[in-house]
């Protein structure tokens, strides 16, 4: 399509949305760099390093449409097992990804994975990027980074168990009284709205271990194109189909 086609169809759909049935809560799993780079003759690092530069232009469009929250799920406990010649540079591209979106100071930062599994300068970057956004008020994006959705549960149960039995809470007593909500209560995203629309780009059509909690009402989006080709017309087209869904609720 020539370009000034393509900028008068982009427009077109933006204008075209439903504000009022927006989602506010997206969560976009950002998949194919390696194979993005792999397919045009480059290595790994490159395929990662233009997917980080995709991001802030993401959310950006995430505020044009009103989104409140986004989770950006960078790196899963899963890939913490990669070999290290990837897994350093990896990191190392997410760390400055990270300080770059913080530096901004347009958005709010979280991270929110198993940090302790993160080498000691990730967590750093990830805690001053959250610390130094705070006050931020805009966009909420989570940082998910060794994250994996059992080891979220996992955690939100052990830290209703420790907050439990810091007050003096029999064992008996705990399971007689345990219910959803105080699962809800401790995840990494307790406060937030749960997730209503799942992005995954590169053509894979499944979760694996994003959110599992919180996406049980979402709907989900499947785009072709690999992270670093994901253009504002598929974003914009992932917004218009959740906006013509009836959403069940899971029912």
């Amino acid at each position: 399509m020539p370009h000034p086609l393509y900028g008068l169809y982009e427009r077109r759909l933006l204008a075209s949305l439903p504000r009022e049935r927006m989602p506010r809560h997206v969560g976009v799993i950002l998949d194919g760099n390696r194979r993005w780079a792999r397919s045009i003759g480059l290595d790994p690092t490159t395929g990662h390093q233009r997917g980080a530069d995709k991001i802030s232009e993401v959310l950006g469009w995430c505020e044009e449409v009103g989104v409140e929250v986004v989770t950006l799920w960078m790196l899963s406990t899963d890939n913490l097992s990669r070999d290290a010649s990837e897994l350093v540079p990896l990191l190392e591209i997410i760390e400055e990804a990270v300080a770059k979106l913080a530096a901004t100071r347009r958005w709010r930062l979280q991270p929110m994975g198993s940090l302790d599994m993160l080498p000691e300068s990730t967590t750093k970057v990830l805690k001053a990027a959250e610390a130094a956004t705070a006050d931020v008020r805009g966009l909420h994006v989570n940082v998910a980074v060794g994250y994996g959705g059992r080891h979220e549960i996992a955690d939100a149960v052990r830290s209703y168990l420790r907050e439990q039995a810091d007050r003096g809470a029999s064992l008996e007593g705990l399971v007689d009284d345990f219910d959803v909500e105080h699962i809800a209560a401790h995840l990494y995203t307790k406060g937030q709205p749960d997730l209503d629309l799942v992005i995954r780009t590169s053509g894979e059509q499944r979760l694996g271990g994003f959110l599992l909690w919180q996406s049980a009402e979402s709907e989900f989006y499947f785009c072709e194109a690999y992270w670093p080709d994901f253009r504002k017309v598929d974003f914009l087209r992932a917004m218009r189909a959740f906006a013509a869904r009836e959403r069940r609720f899971g029912l």
